[in-house]
């Protein structure tokens, strides 16, 4: 017996163990899986990009060995409880997509106009009340989505950002469209829901690639004729406004090939608005009908 307490005694004592306590202490619970491993091991090696995600870990700090992890391509931190992204972000220069959603984000750091091989940056669900100018460095930003944050203005310089093609600004406080939004010739996809619209602006008319767009849970008092020039829209969303009456040219969105009920569906959504008549029942009746009647308005 006295044998084995001494060997027990012996093994607590062992210098590895020792240092394997220290580390122990060193990391936070969510972490204790790196712990006699070096972080690299983490990474996932895919076709296409070098991954890192430490998604739902409760986080409130991002651990400094991240910045040491140079090349991740694809890095996950959403849905945690950070409020800072420190200025190291900045290292991770061969980063193409970023994945901060679902946090508690105050502010991002000048830094970030470091990650110019960015393609998609995700901050949506988070406390931004203004995003960094530097941002308008990333030229290769394709997608960028702001949504379900406290935003109400934007830098005048993401007009820069001529590669975007997806800008989700929904949930936000917009009293207006930004201005730089409509120099994005590239644009194919914007939402701006649920914000303090009250008008769209006829500059709309210089999206020449915009397929979908979405307004609905606005204020907007009117529909734009500019509007019915951007004839790539396939989906157009502008339920719950206060639009009464629809423009004679609306036929020219030709793409639109009903009328939508269904959120996920492409075409016209128009529900909920008070819509004087007869185009209530028109807009029941289908879109065919709606645009007949509207052509023929316009010509007799």
């Amino acid at each position: 017996m006295g044998a084995k307490q001494s060997s027990d005694v012996s093994k607590n004592k062992d210098p590895k163990g020792i240092l394997l306590a220290k580390k122990r202490q060193k990391f936070s619970q969510w972490d204790d899986v790196l712990v006699g491993k070096d972080p690299r091991s983490l990474l996932k090696r895919g076709m296409r990009h070098i991954s890192f995600s430490l998604v739902t870990k409760g986080m409130t700090d991002i651990p400094d060995f991240l910045w040491g992890l140079s090349e991740i391509q694809k890095l996950n931190l959403s849905h945690n409880q950070l409020m800072v992204v420190p200025a190291e972000v900045g290292k991770l220069t061969r980063i193409v997509v970023l994945n901060l959603c679902g946090n508690r984000i105050k502010s991002l750091p000048k830094e970030i106009g470091l990650l110019r091989s960015m393609k998609v940056l995700f901050v949506n669900m988070n406390c931004l009340t203004e995003m960094p100018p530097e941002l308008s460095l990333c030229k290769s930003l394709e997608v960028l989505s702001l949504s379900h944050n406290y935003i109400s203005h934007l830098p005048s310089t993401y007009s820069e950002l001529s590669g975007l093609r997806k800008l989700n600004l929904s949930n936000n406080c917009f009293a207006h469209i930004p201005i730089f939004v409509f120099s994005l010739k590239g644009l194919d996809f914007l939402h701006v829901g649920s914000n303090r619209l009250e008008n769209i602006a006829e500059s709309i008319q210089s999206l020449v690639s915009l397929q979908i767009f979405i307004a609905e849970n606005n204020n907007i008092h009117s529909f734009p004729r500019s509007l019915c020039l951007v004839t790539t829209l396939e989906l157009l969303n502008l339920n719950n406004n206060d639009i009464q009456t629809l423009p004679d040219e609306l036929y020219l969105l030709s793409r639109l090939d009903r009328i939508a009920w269904n959120p996920m569906d492409k075409g016209l959504h128009i529900s909920h608005n008070p819509l004087s008549k007869p185009l209530p029942d028109l807009v029941e009746g289908g879109l065919d009908l709606l645009f007949s009647y509207l052509k023929d308005k316009k010509h007799s």
